[in-house]
């Protein structure tokens, strides 16, 4: 044992690897099935039904929630505090997880809102709370009635205790957030007003001279700059107000057209990174003062671990797939092998380590299979072409052919637009944007819906 130290004993003996992998894979599996099944129900009822689709996830909700309760029911509830006893074994983690697999629903439900329902983040958030309200008022009620206990005025009072609690310790927490906000808020509005994030996106487009992988990394490098000393919250405000509309713009005037949570990812990514980066990181601060070593060489240390995984965000722009956007159900569970595959390898890659110490050759070998499964398409664009070029004025005759070369039915229209700049008439600007057309119109009209217009 490292340092002398050992640690705790196991209620139960421990699984074999492919137990727990197995156990894993078939715990996703239900919950993946699951999921695609309420999700068909769902909408089919949306289509068939639209008046009932809201009773009935109302109707699921509730049924997960009491069966959740009446499991953790089953179990006596925790206690606050360990005995000397119990703090030298293990306990049993099915055991102490069931006693509050309800409090996941919240969770669930704020995923929902956002992920399928695409609700605005602040309804998202509105909904959640309101399940975690209702979970806390009724929680011991139910508890108490599963249990064939009395279910009176002073248990309802004490999920209000809960609530009350719960509230007070959430204002409590929001100080700190609310102050670094504001700073955050401070510092966005003075660069707003000095229109100091236009200079950052000229900066960056004329320094990059249009290579998106140098202009990748210099936003990463100013997102870890800008994340220094900022919580996670300010964060995060900072970055994303301040760099992810740098590569929206810049990406668009070279062809990089990509999701725009995938852009805000990614600049996160590298602002959270900056907690321990010295000489400003936090957290390396802190983990300092708890092993009594240096904080700088203990930044040092940390970022030279953190800084082998800084190309998994670049994953994200160029392969979206990977955060499962437009993909169906089959390319989802292709692109979760693929992705456990390319981080297994890449991690070996880094470490120098699989089974046994790796050698040089294997490690780069290594490397080139994880960006290969991160990026395919890679080779597969050296083989043919991404797309089909067509000249603007053969858009529309091509839009409404049924044959071969035509472009009827539902497509995505990547489309590539130049001309001069109204600030200065000798510089031309390009945009590109991938317009949703609708097959079912003509193709004039299918043009004009997605917000183009050809004058030819």
């Amino acid at each position: 044992t490292k340092l002398g130290l050992e640690g705790l004993q196991r209620e139960t003996p421990t699984q074999s690897l492919l137990r727990r992998v197995t156990g894993f894979m078939i715990g996703f599996g239900a919950l993946l099935v699951l999921a695609v099944l309420f999700q068909t129900v769902l909408g089919w009822t949306g289509d068939s039904l639209p008046g009932a689709s809201l009773p009935l996830t109302i109707a699921v909700f509730a049924g997960a929630y009491i069966w959740l309760v009446r499991l953790s029911a089953s179990q006596p509830d925790l206690e606050v505090g360990l005995t000397e006893a119990e703090m030298k074994v293990l306990p049993r983690l099915g055991a102490v997880a069931s006693t509050g697999y309800h409090f996941l629903l919240p969770i669930v439900v704020l995923l929902w809102c956002v992920l399928v329902s695409r609700l605005s983040p602040g309804l998202s958030a509105y909904w959640a709370c309101i399940a975690m309200l209702f979970v806390l008022i009724t929680q011991r009620p139910l508890k108490a009635f599963f249990r064939g206990q009395l279910v009176n005025g002073a248990v309802w009072w004490h999920g209000y205790r809960d609530l009350l609690r719960g509230l007070e310790n959430g204002a409590r927490s929001m100080i700190s957030i609310a102050i670094a906000t504001a700073v955050a808020g401070i510092i966005i509005g003075t660069v707003s007003l000095t229109g100091a994030h236009q200079f950052i996106g000229q900066f960056v487009e004329v320094a990059s001279a249009g290579n998106l992988i140098l202009m990748l990394v210099m936003v990463a490098v100013m997102s870890l700059i800008l994340g220094m000393g900022l919580p996670t919250t300010a964060n995060y405000i900072v970055v994303s107000s301040l760099m992810a509309p740098v590569i929206v713009m810049v990406g668009a005037q070279n062809g990089l057209i990509v999701p725009l949570v995938a852009v805000h990812l990614f600049v996160f990514y590298f602002g959270i990174l900056a907690d321990d980066t010295p000489p400003v990181g936090l957290a390396a601060f802190a983990a300092a003062a708890i092993s009594r070593g240096d904080p700088i060489r203990t930044g040092i240390q940390g970022f030279s671990y953190d800084i082998r995984t800084a190309v998994l965000p670049f994953m994200f722009i160029f392969n979206t797939d990977i955060l499962l956007i437009d993909v169906t159900f089959l390319d989802g569970v292709i692109v979760f092998i693929a992705s456990v595959a390319g981080m297994l390898a890449f991690c070996s890659a880094v470490q120098h380590y699989m089974f046994v110490r790796n050698r040089i050759w294997e490690s780069l070998l290594l490397l080139v299979i994880a960006f290969s499964m991160f990026r395919p398409d890679f080779w597969q664009d050296r083989v043919s072409p991404p797309y089909i070029e067509i000249p603007g004025h053969e858009v529309l005759s091509r839009l409404g052919d049924d044959g071969p070369n035509g472009l009827a039915g539902d497509q995505r229209l990547r489309v590539q637009l130049s001309g001069p700049d109204f600030d200065d008439a000798d510089r031309i600007l390009q945009r590109n944007a991938i317009l949703e057309l609708d097959g079912a119109l003509t193709a004039d009209m299918r043009l004009e819906q997605a917000g183009l217009m050809l004058d030819i």
